[in-house]
């Protein structure tokens, strides 16, 4: 009875110093929990100052869906090595439609889905209004980096009212006039970049340069309608065929989309609009034979005009008149059904960095969102031989900085092909231009009513 109490002692301090341990080591095992506690850094250690990762972080495997030509897996394997935690596993794809079709059918499923998935802007309205499931990065510190990146590139992701962000930018597609320069010079206009640029400045005095070309040298200036179209199309302010306010069709009274469709006209009437089709072989032989003046696209575009080797340093590269447009790009988003949002984060913003973005951009072609990047000497160093020796990167940077926002809406894809069948069968069957006008927009109306 005597050691009784020294015994009660000794079990209250060893309790103590379990409860003391427990309550110390909760900060180190937090990583697996949904992310709802943070992972400690690779700036955090258990040493003091060693800056060494914490020993006890839990091991995780972050299910990445990729797209197309990336050097991500590369940039994952340098990940791991700063942070020994992080693992990858890879799907990677070059079908769009089936990429974007596998996760449609996860995220209705309820299953399947990866912590990290690539979207390609042109499918993006079919993932934005689904909120619930996809995180929000402003909830896990996309604010801190947003000004990082091109105005318009972020707002593609973002929703209406500004409080939602679906996805970190990655690369995007710029669009340039692209030039054949022997051609140019035949028909006596200037060929460097810059007063080749300055000769078609304004879209009155592209038309003016595209009459007198055609007049010289038996040509057509520009290859088909749908790039042409494009060009002025996207230069509409703020949104093109759908409203921003409440998703209504507003291209019949859109000023900028009836002037690309009246423009494009005047093209195929005037005789210097061609008549190919868009990824045909005749429009690739074209490219190589050097069948037409310019051609109006984007910065991946230059992969097509390097198919005809035959054309090798007679391109060149100069801006559109009165602005700018994007044809492409992505965005890394997080489904909601990923386990770790946190560390699938803290990568996707490494990823994207301006230091990623440039190592992509050189290993892959992958043209950089962040416009802190084209400032850096290792952007600008390559001249371009295909392209008489032109730094392209610049001129593709110069175009990214002139691109507007604009809204495009879920039904865009629908109702562009509407108004672009119409300019076909204007320039195909001599059809009446104000008539398949009119069809156009009355179809738009209907595709609008029954959705």
């Amino acid at each position: 009875m005597k050691r009784s109490k020294p015994l009660a002692i000794l079990l209250i301090a060893a309790l103590m110093i379990l409860s003391l341990a427990a309550c110390g080591g909760s900060g180190n095992n937090a990583s697996s929990n949904g992310g709802n506690t943070p992972a400690p850094s690779t700036n955090e250690s258990t040493g003091g100052d060693t800056g060494e990762p914490a020993e006890s972080a839990e091991p995780v495997e972050l299910s990445f869906w990729s797209l197309g030509t990336t050097n991500y897996e590369e940039l994952a394997k340098e990940y791991t090595q700063e942070h020994p935690n992080v693992t990858f596993k890879f799907q990677n794809t070059s079908d769009q439609t089936a990429h974007h079709n596998n996760l449609t059918t996860a995220l209705s499923a309820g299953s399947g889905a990866p912590d990290i998935f690539m979207l390609e802007i042109a499918f993006i309205e079919r993932f934005i209004n689904n909120q619930d499931k996809f995180y929000n990065l402003y909830d896990l510190g996309a604010k801190d980096i947003e000004g990082n990146y091109l105005d318009w590139k972020w707002k593609q992701a973002t929703s209406l009212d500004g409080s939602y962000q679906l996805g970190l930018p990655t690369d995007i597609g710029p669009t340039v006039v692209y030039y054949r320069t022997d051609l140019i010079e035949q028909a006596g206009l200037p060929t460097d970049p810059d007063g080749f640029s300055a000769a078609i400045d304004t879209w009155d005095k592209f038309a003016t340069v595209a009459k007198d070309f055609k007049a010289k040298t038996g040509k057509p200036f520009t290859d088909l309608t749908d790039l042409l179209y494009n060009g002025l199309r996207d230069q509409s302010p703020d949104q093109i065929y759908f409203s921003t306010e409440d998703g209504s069709f507003i291209g019949d009274t859109n000023p900028q989309v009836k002037k690309a469709y009246d423009y494009t006209v005047k093209g195929i009437q005037e005789g210097w609009v061609g008549n190919w089709t868009l990824w045909s072989p005749e429009w690739q032989k074209a490219i190589n034979d050097g069948e037409f003046g310019v051609l109006l696209g984007p910065a991946w575009m230059a992969g097509t005009i390097r198919n005809g080797t035959d054309g090798s340093g007679k391109w060149q590269i100069a801006q559109l008149p009165e602005g700018a447009g994007n044809w492409g790009g992505s965005f890394l988003t997080l489904p909601k059904e990923g386990k770790h949002p946190k560390e699938a984060y803290e990568f996707i913003s490494w990823l994207v960095s301006k230091e990623n973005q440039l190592k992509s951009f050189k290993a892959s072609g992958l043209f950089p969102s962040i416009p802190a990047v084209y400032t850096e000497p290792a952007f600008s160093e390559d001249k371009d031989e295909f392209f008489g020796g032109q730094v392209i990167s610049d001129a593709y940077a110069k175009s990214a900085e002139r691109v507007k926002p604009v809204y495009y809406g879920p039904l865009h894809d629908q109702t562009d092909a509407f108004f672009k069948n119409a300019l076909k069968n204007v320039l195909e069957k001599k059809a009446d231009p104000e008539k398949e006008w009119e069809s156009a927009v009355k179809q738009a109306k209907t595709l609008v009513d029954r959705s």
